[in-house]
């Protein structure tokens, strides 16, 4: 006997069993009440039942061959009784060939559960087949014909749980109005989130006996709760995008139509020094400027110089400039000298007056650039071909490159010196002084830039550099017997004093035993004499050849007349003595 009171015949069970109408498909079995075909009787076999959380297993149907052509449906059923229900055993039912029999009814047995009202719970989780009361439904009632009649049954692969109305709690209303369906979509209903992960699925499909809880109102304030934080995702997404569009077009605006920002006046009283590099263009020179303050934006600096007529002569240099100017007047500023704080290093200039420039501009005590420079030469960026001679006056000396740099107080001086140096380097760099220095019959580099120095010291154009390299070379030939190798320069002599006076007396000359002496000594001085410009470089490296070997300044400063040989030379020096009134 089952729960809901149905005896052992094939009775159909009662209409508010949820079971109730299970009665076959493929219009394969009989009706309620009715035999099957073949007026065969079919195998006992014993009903099984299944505890509330699990499904029951649905019969297999085999068919095999009867004596008449026909295949009659054998159904299996595992014969394994569950514990805790008793097994109850059913005649077998006969089968039909051509006639209809009718099958004897069984009587039914009840438990008292329809007119007591004392319903028992249902112990299946969903629909099962029910082998006993198969057929058609021929003259019987048809027990789904009222409104309140179980749907009928569906196919074993397309059941569904039924859907059991919601009881609610104690002290709870019914919900009058209907409920819209819930948004199933993920990004409404949060799946996957902690807080609104189902459940067991097995709840869902619990019928109102199988303890099934009520989730009516948690549903609700969360269904309520997703589609609010939905709306307000949507709302700052659009926020965000309409905002972002706007600012673009303000931007596109702006810099199409717009004036750039600026300042306005003459700036605060708080000066800045700014640097602008060699070859630097307006928007590098704005983007310095704003960076120290002095402008507001780039673009007002780069329309103010090319407002301004000769806005696009600034030069590089160091720039004494206040905060907050508009850059109109920044622009002004700049042009004018008295702002440019750049020392200019002019060619052939010996180290000691670079260094005395440095300190004045940087506002620290004479001398302090030079001890800087002799301390930390080996630091500054020489190279290492240009290290550790001896006898030299000056580590530095020729490496002070002739330039423009910027020069204000507030900078160091081995700053200053590194950059001089570095750019020496790098204009050095550009020639493969190793192998010159090999055709010239020079030990290396550092004789190349020393012939630079005598060259740029006595020659006074480019004609004349071309000219005094080559009698440098010819004097220091070993088969030279007219000078015997010695090279006979006033500008080293005057190195060596520290002065610029070409009156030397040949007393003087002869006492004085310094290395930079080349009356005295044969070959090159020990190192360069001074800074040597790029015209003076490129004509130690290709002089001529035409075979001069004297010099005379015939004007005393200017001129410069060349001779091969000693009478022409003796004669040259008439003509100087002559124009001097000697």
């Amino acid at each position: 006997m089952t729960e809901y009171g149905r005896g052992a015949g094939s009775e159909p069970w009662h209409p508010e069993d949820p079971l109730y109408g299970d009665q076959g498909w493929g219009a394969q079995q009989a009706a309620s009440g009715q035999a099957p075909h073949g007026g065969q009787q079919q195998p006992q076999h014993q009903q099984q039942y299944y505890p509330q959380d699990q499904y029951a297993p649905q019969p297999q149907e085999q068919y095999v061959p009867q004596p008449q052509g026909q295949y009659v449906p054998q159904p299996h059923y595992a014969e394994q009784p569950q514990q805790g229900y008793p097994q109850q055993q059913y005649p077998a039912q006969p089968h039909y060939t051509d006639q209809y029999a009718q099958q004897p009814q069984q009587p039914q047995q009840y438990n008292g559960g329809w007119d007591t009202g004392q319903q028992a719970a249902m112990p299946y989780a969903g629909h099962q087949a029910d082998p006993y009361n198969d057929g058609y439904a021929g003259e019987g009632h048809d027990f789904y014909g009222t409104p309140e009649a179980y749907p009928p049954p569906q196919p074993p692969g397309q059941r569904q749980a039924p859907v059991v109305p919601e009881v609610p709690e104690q002290g709870q209303e019914w919900d009058a109005e209907a409920e819209p369906e819930e948004e199933k979509h993920p990004f409404f209903t949060g799946v996957g989130d902690s807080e609104g992960e189902d459940d067991d699925p097995r709840e869902s499909r619990r019928g109102a006996g199988g303890g099934g809880r009520d989730r009516r109102g948690k549903t609700k304030n969360k269904k309520k709760g997703k589609s609010g934080r939905a709306c307000l995702v949507l709302t700052v997404i659009f926020a965000v995008g309409v905002g972002g569009v706007g600012y673009v077009g303000y931007e596109f605006y702006q810099s199409k139509f717009g004036a750039a920002p600026d300042y306005v006046g003459e700036g605060s009283g708080e000066t800045v020094t700014v640097e602008v590099p060699t070859g630097a263009g307006g928007s590098e020179i704005g983007q310095l400027l704003k960076q120290a303050g002095v402008v507001k934006s780039i673009d007002a600096f780069v329309q103010a110089q090319n407002d301004n007529p000769k806005g696009k002569t600034i030069q590089a240099g160091a720039y004494t400039l206040k905060k907050g100017m508009s850059a109109a007047n920044a622009v002004a500023l700049m042009l004018n000298p008295s702002s440019r704080n750049a020392l200019i290093i002019p060619e052939g200039k010996r180290n000691a007056w670079v260094y005395e420039q440095i300190d004045k501009r940087l506002g620290v005590p004479d001398g302090t650039t030079k001890n800087v420079a002799f301390k930390s030469a080996d630091s500054l960026g020489l190279p290492d071909w240009a290290k550790g001679h001896k006898n030299v006056k000056d580590p530095l000396e020729g490496f002070l490159y002739p330039a423009s740099y910027p020069v204000a107080k507030g900078m160091k001086p081995d700053d200053v010196l590194r950059k001089m140096v570095n750019r020496a380097s790098s204009e050095y760099g550009k020639q493969d002084l190793a192998a010159e220095a090999k055709k010239l019959g020079l030990e290396g580099p550092w004789q190349v830039i020393t012939v630079a120095s005598l060259v740029q010291a006595e020659g006074k154009t480019h004609d004349d550099f071309t000219k005094m390299a080559e009698v440098v070379y010819n004097r220091l030939k070993p088969d030279n017997t007219q000078t015997n190798q010695k090279l006979q320069f006033d500008s080293a002599y005057n190195y060596l004093t520290g002065k610029s006076n070409i009156k030397i007396g040949l007393a003087e000359i002869n006492s004085n035993p310094d290395p930079y002496n080349t009356y005295k000594w044969r070959g090159l001085t020990p190192g360069p004499i001074g800074n040597p410009g790029s015209e003076a470089l490129a004509a130690a490296l290709s002089p001529t050849n035409e075979g001069w070997m004297y010099f005379v300044a015939t004007d005393g400063e200017q001129k410069t007349e060349f001779a091969k040989t000693l009478p022409e030379f003796n004669k040259l020096k008439e003509k100087f003595n002559g124009q001097s009134g000697q």
